[in-house]
């Protein structure tokens, strides 16, 4: 391997990597926030790449469907719990939430949308609609079991992210796609070529790192997440809604998945079941963070771009293998850094 060849491969690596941070990020923040493992974060990445690429192809992508076809379950729910309850004094929020906004954004992308539209308008759209279907996810598949065992809650997460599979097949097909990513001409700094489109997806990635870090520092509804994050027992006697809790949570990885969709987009391939290994890939360096220390957590992601691109050089057809054993010596490693704990002591 040359020097050339070693800083291209580095290169690739921070801008995988850079992508595996968001994942890993909105990992850890739904993991800490509501205890849900959520398997299904690679699939709105996935499905967000494969909805922009639809729009670019000038048909209507079948987020579209998803997005209402979720939107009619949570609003049955939401509507059963008030006659239920005999409390209806939320039900005009709920509704808002899950049915206003889903069905006035699948109007903006049947008839907002057309085939001319420039692309960022088509990116913005596709963002919110990947974003509006994790709040849905929540409301449908875990609020219901919101005060469940992790086990049950991971259990959920799984048969979430099978059901997502089975309906992306349905609703994009079995071709992969790819998008429109960052064009311009490649610049040399020293011997090494960068190019727009790398620079592109790291320069974006820093800046929502950086955001979320704002979001949680300087507002309100970051701090009351961080709360439910470290004592959702704290926070509730505080008065912080876990299931508002819960929901913000989902929003924010939904828009962390919906911004890696499109980021990744352009330097690979990917189809409706392209979600899972992503999805593994960014749970690697969330792993390496514990599931809980943010920094730890984007080293662990960048980490792990770095091995995937130099493992694709020198042994390409078990550069998957090696990146995912890397948890075997993270997870020794911490089970002998941590104490047990024995069920009837929790």
């Amino acid at each position: 391997m040359t020097v050339d060849i070693g800083a291209i491969l580095f290169q690739d690596g921070l801008a995988n990597g850079s992508v595996y941070i968001l994942m890993a990020v909105a990992l850890v923040l739904v993991f800490t926030v509501s205890r849900i493992v959520f398997v299904p974060q690679g699939d709105l990445v996935a499905f967000s790449t494969l909805t922009l690429a639809a729009f670019e192809g000038g048909t209507l992508p079948g987020t579209v469907w998803m997005l209402l076809g979720l939107s009619a379950i949570a609003t049955t729910f939401d509507v059963l719990r008030a006659i239920s309850t005999g409390d209806w004094s939320v039900l005009p929020r709920d509704l808002a939430e899950d049915l206003a906004v889903p069905v006035a954004l699948a109007l903006v992308a049947m008839f907002g949308t057309p085939e001319g539209s420039p692309i960022f308008w088509k990116m913005a759209v596709t963002v919110a609609l990947t974003t509006c279907l994790a709040p849905l996810l929540f409301r449908v598949a875990f609020q219901p079991i919101a005060g469940a065992s992790p086990l049950v809650l991971l259990i959920a997460a799984i048969a979430v992210h099978l059901g997502l599979t089975s309906l992306g097949l349905h609703v994009f097909g079995a071709e992969g796609v790819r998008t429109t990513g960052f064009s311009g001409p490649p610049f040399t700094l020293g011997n090494i070529v960068f190019t727009q489109q790398s620079i592109g997806v790291i320069a974006i990635s820093f800046l929502l790192v950086l955001a979320l870090y704002l979001f949680f520092a300087r507002t309100l509804r970051g701090k009351a997440l961080l709360a439910a994050a470290y004592n959702r027992r704290g926070a509730e006697i505080l008065g912080i809604s876990p299931v508002r809790a819960g929901r913000t949570a989902f929003i924010l990885a939904g828009f962390i998945g919906a911004v890696a969709g499109l980021l990744i987009g352009p330097m690979t391939t990917l189809s409706y079941d392209s979600g899972f290994l992503l999805g593994l890939k960014g749970f690697v360096g969330a792993i390496v963070g514990g599931l809980s220390i943010y920094p730890v957590a984007a080293a662990g992601a960048v980490l792990v771009g770095l091995i995937e691109s130099f493992a694709s050089f020198w042994a390409s057809a078990y550069r998957d293998v090696i990146v995912f054993t890397l948890i075997i010596p993270v997870l020794f490693w911490r089970s002998l850094q941590t104490p047990h704990v024995d069920e009837e002591d929790e």
